[in-house]
């Protein structure tokens, strides 16, 4: 961190907890990941968030505002974190949120069943004197586990609000906003170490002269555990001062050098198990729900690899492919569209705007409403909203984090781990989106390679449905250009494992409960994520229309044509195939669209279709994708994939054409 005054301390610790001269008061929502933070943030704020990189960092922090009772409340959802002092580069930001926005409340949300892992945490934000109110969530899977809980008790021992919850249904809630809107301290801790460790502890609080947000006992347990953020404000805020207390701090961790990491765990372990005898009672033998069950299935790859091709089976081809490339798009495009709106809109434009230059960028072969208003709405926006439907109905059930664990031995052979399984998957929706996601990946050498793997092998929701609905009238077609994705994914990973340097890191994730979707909580997720796809692409489709229509008139357009002519040739394509390619370095969805008008002039056979989609699918990011990894990998690395990728998708259709041709199959 570049400004480490963030732990200065302004008066009291109470103090630190109250809002700013200006603004709505501030509730931070931490906890680790996966216990239902995001959903207990989408209760309190809905739809209208936002969510933007924290500053100086590539870690993404949504926002958004509740009024409760009248008054108004700004929720932010922190990164996953398991302790405060940081490991990662998310603990870190969620860390510093704490510090530099002084929250009025800390909501940490942990699971109902994993109290004694996820209390530790607990323990520290109230050592450090934070204003804590604990969310044991995730309460109704317990009580079907057979697990009891004691939630005045945990209070009683604890010293701080606690509030059982289910946010999913939104059990808790309401009682959750009555504790955002009440008076929040931080509360002393009504627990203790050793004696020899709180002995340590104090000899390094007597040596702090200077005043910090954190109490002192929490500086002295992170200067023990050697934090180097933390010894660096202490420098600061102490001075003169500061030979002292490094004094101590040597002293004791010397003295402490073999066993202190182990003891200060195994404490603080004690004391949990301390606070939930009596308050946690368990099941002599254990109830395993239908939900349990499903989920071991989901995870074991004799019966987890048959249920993934039943979900890609009636969630892609069914429900994206067949119902939102084939009858939603027949009816927007084909209907709407080609039936009633082009025609008014042609007949109207050429009534009321007199020159032809003028009519041409607006509903000529080019225009901005009958082609690029066309694509978006008749053609992208169907698929799109099927997939990002498909896609939430999966991450609020609690796939998602199963599918990482089914796939992460064969992702460890690519120098990923399963916890790209979330990006990949994401990919399918939008591509540009999902390089962003990458930055959540654990280390640089797992983002540039899946990074290259987005741009190269894996189609977004439009490019992929509208292909699908094409291929889908020859089988063998569709069955070529699936085999050869998923080879070339596969070579290329491999490929990269062994180029790209650095080593695979260990994988671990936490597992929430397998259970139904929500309805609300999956229409809300679908909504933001199509409104924040539909603002990207509309102004895109229209900047590519008008560069079009440039083209057009300038007659450049024809010449790129015409030059790219024998590359299509090459590929055994007829030169109007150059349009797709044209179109698909705007956006991969707008290549796809441009592929389907080809497809319905019948311009294409089935071979032709085939090599057709295969090179497109793989062809040079869009403009979008582009300039998000450019600004998250940087010019020389975004240009290598640049090149590297349209090299190997035109080398790719090349060899396919050849052994097409070969073998007669198609």
């Amino acid at each position: 961190m570049e400004n480490m005054s963030f732990f200065k301390k302004k008066g009291s610790c109470h103090e630190a907890a109250t809002v700013a001269a200006s603004g709505a008061k501030k509730v931070a929502l931490v906890g680790n990941p996966n216990v239902g933070k995001s959903v207990l943030f989408n209760a309190l704020t809905g739809a209208y968030v936002t969510v933007s990189n924290y500053p100086g960092t590539s870690v993404e922090v949504s926002r958004g505002s509740t009024a409760i009772n009248g008054e108004e409340f700004e929720i932010i959802d922190t990164p996953g974190m398991y302790s405060i002092l940081p490991i990662t580069e998310e603990e870190r930001v969620a860390r510093e949120i704490l510090l530099t926005e002084r929250p009025h409340l800390v909501l940490h949300v942990l699971d109902a069943r994993n109290l004694e892992r996820m209390l530790p945490m607990t323990l520290q934000l109230i050592e450090a004197e934070l204003p804590v109110v604990l969310v044991v969530n995730i309460m109704d899977e317990a009580a079907r586990m057979g697990l009891e809980i004691d939630i005045p008790l945990l209070s009683k021992r604890l010293g701080i609000p606690v509030i059982g919850a289910a946010t999913a249904k939104k059990i808790g809630v309401p009682e959750i906003r009555a504790a955002i809107a009440g008076s929040s301290s931080g509360a002393v801790p009504p627990f203790t170490y050793s004696r020899l460790m709180e002995g340590d502890i104090a000899e390094i609080c007597q040596s702090l002269r200077g005043e910090y947000i954190l109490s002192k006992k929490a500086i002295a347990l992170l200067l023990l555990q050697d934090d180097a953020e933390v010894a660096n404000l202490v420098r600061e805020t102490e001075g003169v001062w500061f030979p002292g207390v490094q004094t101590v701090v040597r002293e004791k961790r010397f003295e402490r050098r073999e066993s202190f990491h182990l003891d200060l765990s195994m404490e603080r372990k004690a004391i949990v198990k301390g606070i939930l005898d009596g308050a946690f009672k368990a099941p002599e033998k254990r109830v395993v729900t239908l939900a349990e069950r499903f989920s071991r299935w989901t995870v074991r790859p004799a019966t987890g690899i048959p249920l993934l091709l039943i979900v890609l089976y009636f969630g892609l081809y069914q429900f994206v492919g067949v119902f939102g490339a084939g009858t939603l798009v027949d009816f927007l495009e084909g209907k709407v569209f080609e039936g009633y709106f082009n025609p008014w809109v042609i007949e109207l434009v050429k009534l009321y705007v007199p020159w032809g230059m003028l009519q041409e960028l607006l509903v000529g072969e080019y225009g901005i409403i009958t082609l690029g208003f066309r694509y978006a709405v008749g053609i992208i926006l169907p698929i799109v909203a099927t997939f990002f439907l498909f896609f939430s109905v999966l991450e609020d059930s609690g796939y998602f984090p199963r599918l990482a664990l089914l796939v992460d031995r064969v992702f460890k052979t690519m120098g990923l781990t399963g916890r790209a399984v979330i990006p990949m998957v994401l990919g399918f929706g939008c591509d540009t989106m999902a390089t962003m996601v990458t930055r959540t990946l654990e280390t640089v050498r797992e983002r540039v390679i899946a990074t290259v793997l987005l741009a190269l092998a894996i189609p977004c929701s439009a490019q992929l449905g509208v292909i699908m609905s094409l291929l889908s009238q020859t089988p063998g077609a569709l069955l070529t250009w699936g085999v050869c994705l998923l080879l070339i994914f596969l070579l290329v990973g491999l490929l990269a494992a062994k180029v790209v340097p650095g080593e695979t890191p260990m994988f671990y994730m936490e597992i929430p409960p397998m259970r139904l979707p929500q309805f609300g909580n999956v229409l809300t997720k679908t909504y933001t994520r199509m409104q924040w796809y539909f603002m990207e692409i509309l102004p895109l489709f229209i900047l590519a229309s008008v560069l079009l229509w440039l083209g057009k008139i300038t007659h450049f357009f024809e010449k790129m044509i015409e030059a790219m002519t024998p590359v299509m040739a090459s590929l055994g394509l007829p030169k109007e195939s150059a349009v797709a390619f044209i179109f698909g370095f705007f956006r991969r969805d707008y290549g796809a669209a441009g592929l389907y008008d080809l497809q319905t002039k019948g311009l294409l056979n089935a071979r032709q279709l085939t090599v057709a989609a295969v090179t497109l699918t793989l062809f040079i990011p869009c403009v979008a994708q582009f300039l998000i990894m450019k600004k998250e990998r940087g010019w020389k690395v975004a240009i290598a994939i640049g090149l590297f990728v349209s090299g190997f998708a035109f080398g790719s259709g090349w060899l396919l054409n050849r052994l097409l041709l070969a073998t007669q199959l198609l």
